[in-house]
């Protein structure tokens, strides 16, 4: 096991490598660099001087030396001005050239200054990690259980009427994009003016106007049920279907084993049966998928975090790449690299453990 960990290591170490380089490519293009430099100098800026600008931090270099000193395996590039003072990356506001490390790259800490916060990165970055860290478990907590017992629960009688209804059910949430159940969302239970919540204030049922908040942006500050369940049911919705799909289809497969044959032909009872047997080796296969909805859920809060204003990752991609900050970009992609890569190798020495019949020598 530990030379297979190792190996995956070694995998994930490489793919991150690569997939960062890529990303520091497409943010590193010459277009980018020149909104770069006319957002954080002049917009009248004539091509020489963008050129003048970023030739004198460095941004002209050649990709992959920029790359190695934004891993910080290289020392930073300096330039000394006209008029004397020394500028470069490693180079803090207030700090001398001297007191400034040659180093300052991704494995020192340092990811950089965010051109819109005028802060460094990971101060910015550490707190909507958080956020989303905090809504991802809330959706986990109400997706996975969910899934689960609707997955089981029509894979235990193929073709029943519970099975048929309950796999629609996880098609049409499946089917729903997150930015649709969303707006259906506010729309049913946010808006002041829907009927629900208007037979709900008339019936003395909701103190006031409406029975949830159609905005998430005070779940930040005080967390509460009418603030913050909208986002964490949309993204839910749309992930349940998914799981309770494969763990019908590995439930049904299971459920025609032999080994549950015999168990029924000896009179074992059904829920025995269910429990004992069918349900541990049925949960195999859905281990994995929801290890990989992690990374999916990085993709949904983009959505979610935007309508319902929740200022989480998702939310400061956006900005990010609306207003081209472009250290802010790299490093919400290193967040995300790691954390898919981190899940994988999770899920599979999560199946490793649960599957009896794979041995890792």
């Amino acid at each position: 096991m530990g030379l297979f960990i190792l190996r995956r290591v070694g995998v994930m170490i490489l793919t991150a490598l690569c997939l960062t380089y890529i990303v520091f490519f497409l943010t590193n293009l010459y277009p980018n660099l020149e909104k770069l430099a006319k957002t954080q100098g002049n917009f009248r800026m004539s091509d020489e001087a963008v050129a003048s600008w970023l030739t004198d931090r460095g941004y002209l270099q050649s990709t992959p030396k920029k790359y190695a000193e934004w891993i910080g395996v290289v020392p930073s590039f300096r330039h000394t001005t006209e008029d004397g003072s020394v500028i470069g990356r490693c180079i803090k506001p207030g700090m001398s050239a001297e007191e400034a490390p040659n180093y300052c790259g991704i494995l020192q800490g340092e990811w950089g200054w965010s051109a819109v916060s005028k802060e460094p990165v990971v101060k910015v970055l550490t707190p909507r990690l958080i956020n989303t860290g905090y809504l991802m478990l809330w959706v986990m907590i109400v997706m996975v259980p969910s899934a689960l017992i609707i997955g089981v629960l029509a894979g235990m009688r193929e073709g029943s009427v519970t099975d048929r209804s309950l796999s629609s059910v996880s098609i049409l949430s499946t089917a729903t994009p997150e930015y649709v159940s969303g707006v259906i969302f506010i729309a049913l239970l946010a808006s002041t003016k829907s009927p629900l919540n208007k037979w709900l204030v008339a019936n003395d049922w909701i103190d006031g106007k409406s029975l949830f908040k159609g905005s998430a942006a005070k779940a930040m500050e005080s967390p509460s049920f009418e603030n913050f369940a909208l986002p964490v049911f949309t993204i839910a919705l749309y992930g349940m279907g998914y799981i309770a799909r494969m763990t019908r289809a590995s439930m049904a497969e299971v459920m025609t084993a032999q080994y549950i044959r015999t168990a029924r032909l000896k009179g074992v009872s059904f829920a025995n049966v269910v429990i004992k047997h069918a349900l541990r080796n049925a949960l195999i296969a859905p281990f994995t998928v929801i290890m990989l909805q992690i990374p999916w859920l990085l993709n949904g809060v983009v959505i979610v975090e935007t309508l319902f204003q929740y200022k989480g990752l998702g939310w400061e991609l956006v900005r990010a790449a609306g207003n081209n900050d472009i250290e802010m970009l790299l490093g919400i992609s290193v967040v995300s690299v790691v954390v898919v890569l981190l899940t994988q190798l999770i899920s599979d020495i999560g199946y490793v453990y649960l599957n009896p019949r794979i041995s890792v020598t």
